[in-house]
């Protein structure tokens, strides 16, 4: 536990002007992230006596070894480095959110020929249109399967589509009538693309007009005694009401807002959002917020803003945001919102009326999430604490071990030998820490050598991160560099491999163990405890220990070893396989510097085959388009310097293929 006074800045030091701030540990790891309207103030208050600080706040500045501060011209700067800064650095005093969902949303790739309507997760592409997001993508299928019926567009894969197009035959939804098949031309681009285009307009929110235009060919059907045509358009009117009745009216006057409402404790808050387009609640999302620092409501929503909208930009940011109350520099956030939307966004608390009722209905679900998180929440962190202490007990450890590094081993008979290494803090895995070697010290199968080369990896860079960052400058300057700047070789990043774990897990018996202490003992580190868990008996081996640990089958610190370790094994198979697949796709065409991926098919496109283009002579590859003579000399070269490779069998017929695609006997 650090003093803040051996690190607080000189008086005067600190710069009266708008900034944002990070605290790091001994370890030179960014613990928490703020801004300011003026550093000067905002950092005086971390250096009061720790009794009048809040307990939390406390916990942080006597974690904290060091603080250093960035400049910036304006406040709303200043939110958007502090964004930048807690994403990246994750820092652990901040305010974290549990959002382990990927919410889907209904897009449709308008950037294709043939736009498709399809569900999509993860971050957002150029020339795609998205609505939700969704709780659930079944609810996505069941709305796109309703619309279908009057908006025929394709929602087959790229695949799907080269198929039929190249058989001629449509697929199912193309002979129920719920696809156009574009794939076989009974639609013209332009026409399908026109289907697409009204698909999305109809989602936005622009609904009543298409349904009156249908409602009068109806009409006009039947007034014709067209009545098979007026019986289709009565249910596709009908198809189109069903599904706008999954999102139901909430304000009369086609609103386009964002209402945010929270429910809170002591140590967690529950965020939810209704996202509201064209008067109807188009999406709906939340999480969980662990409260790590000292922060109100307000701070509360201008976390969850960030959260939103750090990554959105144009339509993505609605023209009204609705909270339950305003940030602290409710001028710069909006400013900022504006930015990000390219016009004016309005940031306000609703005082009456539908606005007002709808913000309950959202706090009353934020509510019931918050509940519903404690109960989950509370078997959940009495498990992972009994789990550390049971693990802590059985290998004799001084406490609870709250970084657990695993390492594993993963080979095919000898060949791409890797190496996975996985982190768990707190008994929860950290996938940004994860790492993956190669095996580079020799060739063929050796588990045990292997981990102990890699262990020996990973500490010896523990080892120089310690070394090269050391104390921030000379004794006595109070751990900060002049004017707050970060120094020239720091380039404020988190350091790979920078923090000790207080346990190494190694998937084996004995052997593997031996092999990790040995590492160890070698680069003179002996305050990291050692076990391996071996997968016949689930045995716990200590180094030096002819007999093993052997914990209960209900144990709840067996089953987090068993965890971590399984974790580890599937990280470096997956490693393993990549390798391996990349290795059996490679080509003589690789070995030729500056040759990217455009220019090796343009060359395969032209000769036919590899086999063709090695026997091509300089001259002849020169005629490819892109390829000066310099060029045409280097691939020229590669190919013949490449090995022969061994001949493909045909297993079906037992047949040797050629390089051409012909077969020899």
């Amino acid at each position: 536990m650090a003093d803040p006074s051996s690190y607080r800045p000189k008086p005067g030091q600190i710069p009266d002007s708008p900034g944002v701030y990070k605290f790091r540990d001994e370890h030179r790891r960014v613990i928490y992230v703020g801004k300011a309207k003026s550093l000067r103030q905002r950092l005086a208050n971390y250096f009061q006596p720790l009794t009048s600080l809040h307990p939390r706040t406390a916990t942080m500045v006597t974690t904290a070894a060091s603080v250093e501060w960035t400049v910036v011209s304006t406040e709303v700067e200043a939110l958007q480095l502090e964004y930048s800064w807690i994403k990246e650095f994750d820092p652990r005093f901040n305010v974290k959110y549990r959002d382990d969902k990927s919410y889907p949303y209904l897009a449709v790739t308008m950037n294709e020929e043939f736009p498709r309507v399809q569900v999509m997760r993860g971050h957002k592409k150029k020339g795609v249109r998205y609505f939700g997001p969704y709780a659930h993508a079944w609810a996505i299928r069941e709305t796109v399967d309703l619309m279908l019926r009057v908006f025929p567009v394709r929602t087959c894969s790229a695949g799907v589509f080269r198929n039929a197009a190249s058989a001629g035959r449509p697929c199912l939804l193309g002979y129920i009538g719920k696809c156009s098949a574009p794939c076989v031309g009974r639609v013209a681009p332009e026409e399908h693309r026109e289907l697409a285009e009204d698909f999305c307009d109809f989602m936005a929110g622009r609904t009543g007009t298409y349904i009156r235009r249908l409602e009068k060919q109806m009409t006009i059907a039947a007034e014709d005694m067209e009545y098979e045509k007026a019986a289709r358009l009565r249910d596709d009117i009908e198809a189109l009401r069903r599904a706008m009745e999954k999102n139901a009216v909430v304000l009369a006057d086609a609103t386009d807002a964002d209402l945010i409402a929270l429910a809170e404790d002591e140590l967690e808050a529950a965020v939810q959002i209704f996202h509201v387009r064209g008067g109807r609640v188009r999406g709906q999302r939340g999480w969980i917020t662990d409260k790590v620092e000292a922060v109100d409501t307000a701070g509360l929503v201008e976390h969850a803003l960030q959260q939103l909208y750090g990554e959105e930009s144009g339509d993505a940011v609605p023209k009204e945001v609705l909270v339950p109350a305003l940030p602290e520099d409710t001028e710069a956030v909006s400013a900022w919102l504006s930015g990000r939307r390219g016009s004016l966004v309005s940031l306000r608390v609703p005082q009456r009326g539908d606005k007002k009722d709808l913000m309950a209905t959202v706090a009353r679900n934020a509510q019931q999430a918050l509940v519903l998180h404690k109960t989950k929440r509370a078997g959940d962190l009495t498990t992972r604490s009994r789990a550390l202490e049971e693990i802590a007990e059985a290998l004799d450890l001084d406490s609870a071990p709250l970084r657990i590094e695993c390492f594993d081993i993963s080979h095919l008979q000898g060949e791409d030998v890797v190496a996975s290494m996985v982190v768990f803090e707190d008994g929860l895995p950290r996938k940004s820490e994860y790492r993956r070697f190669q095996i580079k010290g020799f060739e063929g199968q050796d588990d045990v050598r292997s981990m102990h080369e890699v262990i020996t990896r990973r500490f010896k860079r523990y080892l120089a991160e310690k070394d090269r960052t050391g104390e921030w400058g000379p004794a006595g300057d109070g751990g900060v560099p002049v004017d707050g700047e970060v120094p020239a070789e720091d380039d404020g990043r988190p350091k790979r491999f920078a923090y000790p774990p207080q346990l190494v897990v190694v998937d084996g018996g004995q052997p593997q163990v031996a092999g990790a202490r040995r590492a160890l003992d070698e680069l003179g580190i002996d305050d990291v405890a050692i076990c391996g868990l071996a997968k016949r008996l689930e045995e716990v081996w200590l180094p030096g220990d002819d007999d093993p640990v052997v914990l209960p089958r209900s144990s709840e610190g067996l089953y987090l070893l068993q965890r971590v370790r399984d974790t580890a094994h599937d990280f470096a198979i997956r490693y393993q396989r990549s390798k391996r697949t990349k290795r059996l796709r490679s080509s003589p065409l690789d070995a030729v510097p500056g040759l990217g991926e455009s220019r090796k098919q343009a060359l395969i496109k032209h000769f036919g085959s590899v086999k063709r283009l090695k026997q091509a002579t300089i001259e002849q590859i020169c005629e490819v388009p892109g390829f000066g003579r310099k060029t045409a000399e280097a691939v020229a070269v590669a190919l013949a310097q490449a090995a022969p490779a061994a001949p493909a069998v045909n297993t079906a017929t037992g047949e040797i293929m050629e390089d051409d695609g012909g077969t020899t006997t």
